[in-house]
């Protein structure tokens, strides 16, 4: 047998043996039903990924529109809603402050407004050498 036959036969076998099988004499619903069965377990097993941030709540709303508001940013009254006039104002105080004026609320921004924490934005510190020279290698 050449070598090409061999794989040609091996793979034969393998999808045959990858293949379903029909159970109850080759009643064609039973296997449906069993396959169902494996796809609906499934689906129970997997775990919901998570979706990411979530939006703010109104109150938070409400506490940016007022720094944004006492900045001078936003000339309207505080509603908890994030309307057309809010991101319109977080867009120009983004502009004033030399941050990137896209409207959205981000920890950069909300650093700057008082209202974030101060590593908010910022990348992992990064270690500094050691001001102490390094212990002399050993003698061989």
């Amino acid at each position: 047998m050449t070598r090409r036959t061999w794989l040609c036969t091996l793979g034969a076998v393998l999808l045959v043996s990858a293949a379903p099988a029909v159970s109850r004499a080759g009643n064609p619903a039973a296997a449906q039903s069993s396959a169902k069965k494996k796809t609906t377990s499934a689906k129970k097993k997997s775990k919901s990924k998570p979706r990411g941030q979530k939006a703010p709540t109104p109150d938070r709303i409400l506490e940016i529109q007022t720094a944004l508001n006492r900045e001078g940013a936003l000339n309207a009254k505080p509603t908890g809603k994030w309307d057309a006039a809010s991101i319109e104002a977080m867009r120009k105080y983004q502009a004033d402050h030399g941050l990137n004026p896209t409207g959205k609320i981000d920890a950069v921004t909300l650093e700057k407004l008082g209202l974030g924490s101060e590593t908010a934005g910022k990348g992992a510190p990064i270690p500094t050498a050691s001001s102490t020279d390094p212990p002399p290698a050993p003698a061989r």
